[in-house]
């Protein structure tokens, strides 16, 4: 099943009651996000979806996580959502995630949900919170790993977190998802890495050696070749895009 007629046929909005509807920039983002490759890994293993404040990123995020962890996940499968430096340790993509899952039916009654974890009884997978703390993440393998807010995550102890979280080579479904609002240029630099830079100009670097990023801001989608390739070389010579 796509995500979005997962989402839109499944998953219920906890404020309202009433299944969520995606809006044409979601759906347009979904419509690349998710692509296999013929030996049927992910694409895009670097996912960026930005958008303006109080915009439903944060839900759309969670929306995302529970699909990868319920559809995509093979058995035992993995998610993390990261708070930032400015958060609890649960962040506010795991609370979303918990709340939506706790409204769905489909989905409650194989799921136990506590305060830093949901687990699903029928495949053992799993959905942790986990603080902005590289030494709590060691030993990870990772389906999804979320970063809500990049600009938030400004400590050493966040950068660690990140490099830790890269999505593992050994998952055919494995990616990194970052939801974020454009922030403020020199505010965070793994931000302005991910932007190449340049704080107008969103740009998801490809895994090394592996697919291409996908970048989403505000109502357009970018999935281009050229621009991968122009920000792994001038980033990190290391970071290769896969040949045509």
């Amino acid at each position: 099943m796509d995500a979005a007629t997962f989402i839109e046929t499944t998953l219920v909005n906890p404020e309202t009651g009433a299944l969520f509807v995606l809006t044409d920039a979601e759906r347009e983002f979904l419509a690349h996000a998710f692509e296999l490759t013929p030996d049927g890994r992910l694409r895009y293993p670097e996912l960026v979806f930005s958008a303006i404040k109080k915009s439903g990123k944060t839900a759309f995020a969670a929306m995302l996580v529970i699909y990868v962890i319920v559809v995509l996940g093979e058995r035992y499968a993995e998610a993390y959502c990261c708070a930032n430096d400015f958060e609890q340790s649960q962040g506010r993509v795991f609370t979303a995630a918990a709340r939506i899952v706790e409204a769905s039916p489909l989905l409650s009654l194989d799921a136990t949900i506590t305060a830093n974890k949901i687990t699903f009884g029928s495949t053992g997978s799993t959905i942790t919170a986990i603080a902005s703390d590289y030494a709590g993440a060691a030993g990870a393998n990772p389906t999804i790993t979320v970063f809500d807010e990049l600009w938030g995550y400004t400590s050493e102890r966040a950068h660690r977190l990140w490099d830790e979280m890269i999505p593992p080579p050994t998952r055919r479904i494995a990616c990194r998802l970052t939801v974020t609002y454009a922030g403020y240029e020199g505010e965070s630099e793994l931000l302005e890495a991910r932007q190449g830079g340049r704080a107008d100009r969103p740009v998801a670097l490809p895994r090394r050696r592996h697919a291409h990023g996908l970048a989403h801001h505000a109502d357009r989608t970018v999935a281009n070749r050229r621009m991968a390739r122009a920000d792994a070389r001038a980033a990190s010579p290391q970071c290769l895009p896969a040949p045509d």
